[in-house]
């Protein structure tokens, strides 16, 4: 984990790699647990024996928004910023699922700070291209670029 005095001393890192994650795994239990907190009961993610026979996977997949829910959390592993008092999810620029993840993958996130500036009164909006690989797989799970709003 990156330690950062302030967010001055965090604009040395633009255009750099923040760090990456150690791996976590993605269980049917967060699956099923995201699908009750969302609604999305689609059997792809919570039906074990309809994916075995219908599915091109042959398992359960997460969903891709459970996948990107771990963010904050993730990035609060690679970077912190000891002036920050309050943080804020503002949105992405981007975001594309371009791997599904199957029940009992890991995955861990790289984290590279693509952009900072001013968000009156005292903060920063930055924006972190986060990319999320899945163990053993060359094609990552997700990219997104996430835009935060940091006060000090």
């Amino acid at each position: 984990m990156i330690k950062i005095e302030n967010l001055e001393a965090l604009k040395a890192y633009l255009g750099k790699e923040l760090g990456t994650t150690n791996w976590y795994s993605i269980t049917q239990e967060m699956i099923n647990a995201f699908a009750d907190a969302t609604g999305d009961h689609q059997w792809i993610h919570t039906n074990p024996e309809m994916c075995a026979q219908f599915s091109p996977f042959k398992t359960t997949v997460a969903h891709g928004f459970l996948n990107l829910s771990f963010s904050p959390k993730l990035m609060a592993e690679i970077f912190s910023v000891k002036s920050v008092k309050m943080g804020l999810n503002y949105g992405a620029n981007k975001v594309r699922f371009m791997s599904p993840v199957p029940v009992n993958s890991k995955l861990r996130m790289k984290a590279v700070l693509l952009e900072m500036e001013d968000a009156p009164p005292r903060g920063k909006k930055i924006i972190v291209a986060c990319t999320y690989e899945i163990e053993g797989q060359e094609k990552p799970a997700c990219y997104a670029e996430l835009i935060s709003v940091l006060y000090e």
